[in-house]
């Protein structure tokens, strides 16, 4: 097997289809596990939607022991703790699964990431042993609590305090904990505060502490088939045994869970996106205007194609990390007792995917539904129609697991930390562009090529910048964001591209047609709006002579003759509307 890539190295040279993991790669288990989870989702789920909106009591419960005796629990639990320890794509086809499953999702979310992997990955022997089967078994609900009313993206700031008894065998907290999904019924929260005031420390605190209340339920703009409530804690005693990892290390835990969240979000939006376009065309398909199904018009078949383009690249990006998560977990010694510890410092590496695969994928859902609701026409204002809740719902996706600006952030930020340190061959894959546009750079060829410019142009963009602050670059956050939506919409493109030419490999020219039709519209939008952020970038780096010389060489990295992509997009819309849902 090739070299295992770091994360970020997708901008240093060429990636090769067949080393990319795609969807059309699944084996039999993985098929299977769509199958059950997706059944499971449009059979117990969808038909109990109205009442999971109405928050009847009990419910969410009883569905979440119908997806333990699924196996729908416990894919990134161990066996040894009645878990099935399954791969990440296995995980991954579970989050895309339940992204139809409305407020539910954020119940299994709580669930089966941020609120149970805290426990895989720091939690000690014999926290697993207590804890992991009834979560895994769904007879235990979890709850992750971090977020404070004065504390959201700046989560350190957490005013939460313990302190240790006078006997030595309590920790007494006391604090406010806000927007904690599951709340209402959690067995369980995974709680942090600050011991002695500074200490940063996760606890395991279980629900029926003394102490413990939790305010009523938010009324909510969507996902109001999950329960989100404030927890209070009011001197609740919780057993020393309970401090989870190390005492003044609950950062290392939070910021390593949230890896892993960011990345199954994003699984959740793809599923919500394709469920939002089967809506979306089976309604263009049986609504007629002007003796005409509406599915046959230009601007109709405009969007179905960039909705269903948009979302190709998604689940590209999506299982394109799935597999490097993949591959680095087979290169991880996890046979000892500190496994969890190793695993998550190992997802660690692709953090700037994850958080990438976030922003990328929960604003292709944004776009995705609100264009679903434009086919609709006016009954997709009404609560007749599902696609209003699916409008509602997605709102919340670009907030929680970190806001997209501050991902944004995360994704500039490690491209520059990394590269300055040496971990990645940023600076180097700068002046070997210099070397390049010095030596002459001719125009683009093909699609392949323009990811290629994409590429260039994030690396001029990322040279100037450095060149000028250093890591100082990173206090701009405007030039930052800006850089962080180049990387993504390149990665975007590489992603799409690669999985059509594997398909185009492997199955041949008239399989991977679509794919193959969706990859060069996305990259032809794309490149545009690379083209516009870097010139925006490069207008508030320099002036003068050197703003003039840079945006020659930004006009030299970007010279492509464009495709017909409104001919591309037709052929896209008509597969979308013949299947009457997404294609790919």
């Amino acid at each position: 097997m090739s070299e295992l890539p770091k994360g970020g190295t997708f901008l240093f040279g060429q990636t090769d289809p067949q080393s990319v993991f795609t969807p059309e790669d699944f084996t039999e288990e993985h098929k299977m596990v769509y199958r059950t989870a997706l059944g499971f989702v449009n059979d117990k789920i969808l038909p109990v939607m109205d009442d999971l909106e109405a928050k009847k009591e009990g419910l969410n419960r009883e569905l979440l022991l119908m997806a333990g005796e699924l196996g729908l629990l416990g894919t990134d639990v161990p066996e040894e703790y009645g878990g099935f320890a399954m791969d990440k794509i296995s995980t991954s086809i579970v989050a895309e699964c339940m992204g139809r499953a409305g407020g539910f999702a954020m119940t299994h979310g709580g669930q089966t990431g941020i609120g149970q992997l805290p426990i895989v990955y720091f939690g000690t022997h014999e926290q697993k042993m207590k804890y992991l089967p009834g979560i895994v078994s769904g007879e235990k609900v979890t709850a992750y609590a971090l977020t404070e009313p004065g504390a959201g993206s700046d989560a350190l700031a957490g005013k939460t305090w313990a302190v240790l008894s006078p006997d030595g065998k309590y920790y007494i907290l006391n604090g406010t904990k806000q927007f904690i999904t599951n709340a209402g019924f959690a067995d369980l929260y995974i709680v942090f505060a600050k011991i002695d005031r500074d200490k940063f420390t996760g606890f395991i605190v279980e629900a029926d502490s003394e102490g413990l209340s939790t305010g009523p339920e938010e009324h909510k703009m969507g996902i109001k088939g999950s329960s989100t409530r404030t927890v209070i804690l009011e001197d609740v005693k919780v057993p020393v045994e309970n401090v989870l990892f190390e005492i003044g290390k609950g950062h290392v835990i939070a910021f390593n869970i949230l890896n892993m969240g960011r990345y199954k979000l994003a699984g959740n939006a793809v599923g919500n996106c394709k469920f939002a376009i089967e809506l979306s065309a089976q309604y263009a398909n049986d609504r007629r205007q002007f003796n005409q199904p509406i599915a046959e018009f230009g601007l109709i078949k405009e969007k179905l194609a960039e909705m269903n383009t948009r979302t190709y690249i998604a689940e590209s990006m999506v299982y394109r990390t799935g597999g490097l998560l993949d591959q680095m977990m087979h290169t991880l010694d996890l046979s000892g007792p500190d496994s969890g510890q190793v695993a998550a410092k190992g997802i660690e590496e692709y953090a700037l995917e994850c958080s990438m695969n976030k922003v990328f994928a929960t604003e292709v859902q944004g776009y995705v539904m609100d264009e679903g609701v434009q086919i609709h026409g006016g009954y997709g204002f009404t609560s007749e129609y599902t696609i209003e809740r699916l409008y509602r719902d997605c709102r919340v996706y670009r907030i929680f697991e970190g806001t997209n600006e501050i991902n944004r952030t995360v994704i500039t930020s490690t491209l520059v930390r990394r590269g300055l340190k040496g971990d990645i061959p940023l600076k180097e894959a700068i002046e070997g562009l210099r070397a390049r546009l010095a030596s002459g750079i001719g125009p683009r060829q093909n699609e392949g090529e323009l990811v290629q410019a994409a590429k260039d142009m994030l690396l001029l963009s990322l040279g100037v910048g450095i060149d000028k602050y250093g890591q100082g670059l990173l206090k701009h956050q405007e030039i930052v964001g800006k850089i962080a939506d180049m990387a993504m919409l390149t990665f975007g493109m590489e992603s799409g591209w690669l999985r059509a030419q594997k398909a185009l490999a492997n199955t041949g020219e008239a399989d991977a047609r679509i794919k193959l039709n969706m990859a060069r519209v996305f990259i032809n939008s794309a490149i545009g709006t690379i083209f516009n952020l870097a010139r925006e970038v490069l207008a508030g780096l320099a002036s003068g002579e050197e703003l003039a010389g840079l945006l020659a060489d930004l006009q030299k990295l970007c010279q492509y003759t464009p495709s017909n992509t409104i001919a591309m997009r037709r052929e896209i819309a008509a597969a979308v509307s013949a299947a009457a849902r997404y294609v790919a």
